[in-house]
């Protein structure tokens, strides 16, 4: 982490601070600075230190502490034990230790700075429990601010995560309702397209319309795409996870049973999609009106399509073929070319069987 602004600003008032207090002060008499030129580096020293506020207050500290402890037994004397950049300094790392560390053993740093002033001469109680003031509030000031920059990046963190909750709904708002549409005007092109018939002269009318439904199709698959229903998020759907799709509904009691027959490929995503929402619906019906014990899914794949097969062994009349969800699933079907059938199977309960080209 590079030295901020403040980092500098601070660094250049100590040292600047310091050269002026050792120059300023310098003479041979009781309470002056007797090596001026060697406090004035220990202050260009502490400034450089106070880079590293952010990235080693801690050991930024420890080194200004042995600094002091150096000039103190060489160049300080009774008259003159501590120099105010020295003080000014400590103030400033322990803050920043505050800021930055959870850990003990910033504290302890901050601890053993406290100590070494309490060796200086001439030190009273009141003087030592000023210094522990100072120290205490700026450590404190340290962690308080700490704390409401977490607060800060936890609340911006929910925000992030709301907006981009709120960005997907409408999205999906955004495909349901406009693939519906599209996909709706797609299968009355295709009624059309079998109302001209099989007439020879009707041909080129009938190869625009199937241009028209193969548009359909494409921009249905791209407004997916585009309006953010990845296959890859969290709640992605598709036919490589209906063992996920039948978990609940095993929980619930019903013996569901998936199997795959053929080789199964890549699929395009819509299809994909469509087929997964097929065996859903299928499933739910099957829990809400058949009375059934058991279900088997299978997807059966060949050369030219890929086949959707969804049968259970409950009652044969507890479903029909007129109901919203049926409708639903002829028209995702029939989005794709494929189509669907629904009824009774011929050895009991129900079978809901889904055909796409491939």
């Amino acid at each position: 982490m590079r030295p901020t602004r403040l980092d500098v600003l601070l660094a250049l008032a100590v040292a600047g601070a310091g050269v002026v207090e050792a120059y300023g002060r310098s003479g041979p008499g009781p309470g002056q600075v007797h090596s001026p030129a060697v406090v004035a580096a220990g202050a260009l020293a502490a400034g450089g230190l106070l880079l590293l506020r952010r990235t080693a207050p801690v050991a930024a500290l420890l080194a200004l502490t042995a600094l002091s402890a150096l000039l103190r037994l060489t160049v300080m004397d009774d008259d003159y034990p501590l120099a105010a950049w020295q003080f000014y300094s400590n103030l400033i790392l322990v803050h920043g230790i505050g800021s930055a560390h959870k850990k003990f053993g910033g504290l302890l740093a901050v601890l053993a700075v406290y100590g070494l002033l309490q060796t200086l001469p001439g030190r009273d109680f009141a003087e030592s429990l000023i210094g522990a003031i100072f120290i205490g509030v700026a450590y404190g000031s340290g962690i308080l601010l700490r704390r409401q920059t977490e607060r800060t990046v936890r609340m911006a963190e929910r925000a992030a995560v709301a907006a981009a909750e709120e960005r997907t709904r409408i999205a999906r708002e955004l495909h349901d309702v406009i693939s519906h549409h599209v996909g709706l005007m797609t299968l009355q092109t295709g009624g059309v397209r079998l109302l001209l018939g099989a007439d020879p002269a009707r041909e080129r009318e009938r190869e625009l319309l199937r241009g028209v439904e193969r548009a359909g199709r494409d921009t249905v698959e791209e407004l997916r795409l585009l309006l953010g229903v990845l296959r890859d998020t969290p709640d992605a759907a598709g036919v490589g996870r209906l063992d996920r799709l039948a978990g609940p509904l095993r929980e619930a009691g019903l013996d569901v049973r998936v199997e795959t027959a053929g080789e199964p490929r890549p699929l395009p995503a819509g299809l994909d999609l469509a087929a997964y929402r097929v065996v859903q619906e299928s499933l739910t019906n099957v829990l809400k009106h058949a009375r059934a014990t058991a279900v088997r899914v299978v997807i059966r794949y060949d050369s030219r399509s890929m086949v959707v097969d969804v049968r259970d062994d409950g009652r044969a009349g507890g479903q029909d073929g007129s109901g919203h969800g049926l409708t639903g699933m002829r028209e995702r079907v029939a989005l794709h070319g494929g189509t669907l059938s629904a009824g009774p199977a011929p050895g009991g309960g129900y079978a809901v069987t889904a055909t796409f080209p491939l």
